[in-house]
């Protein structure tokens, strides 16, 4: 069982930047491979980045690269999302993920545990 905690989501004006924080509860956390997923509302949950179990391999949904990074911390149990040039299509409720296994994957069906969500709203 592993529980996700995000954290770090809020307001920001276009153009700004969030950096977005999920915890851990896994005993070793490098066994599973992490991801972020978003939803706006009316829209399905997308996925947005995905790094694997080591933090070598990382990959992006296309609207947020060179944008978004995704990083990780095994030590310290955290998964992060550093979110600069914010948009306004942006805004979303953002989840953390994790799935069993070292490697990545954008499919949402492929992971087990969800957090809770965090809010990020950017204004125009």
């Amino acid at each position: 069982q592993v529980q996700l905690v995000e954290s770090g989501g809020g307001t920001v004006q276009a153009g700004g930047s969030l950096r977005l924080s999920c915890a851990a509860s896994a005993r070793t956390l490098s066994t599973y491979a992490m991801g972020w997923f978003r939803q706006a509302p009316g829209k399905e949950r997308e996925f947005v980045a995905t790094i694997s179990g080591s933090g070598y391999s990382t990959s992006y949904t296309d609207s947020v690269k060179g944008r978004f990074t995704i990083s990780r911390d095994n030590a310290k149990n955290t998964v992060d999302l550093q979110m600069n040039s914010l948009k306004p299509e942006d805004t979303a409720v953002y989840y953390c993920a994790a799935r069993s296994g070292p490697n990545r994957s954008g499919d949402p069906s492929l992971y087990r545990y969800w957090g809770q969500g965090t809010q990020v709203t950017v204004s125009s």
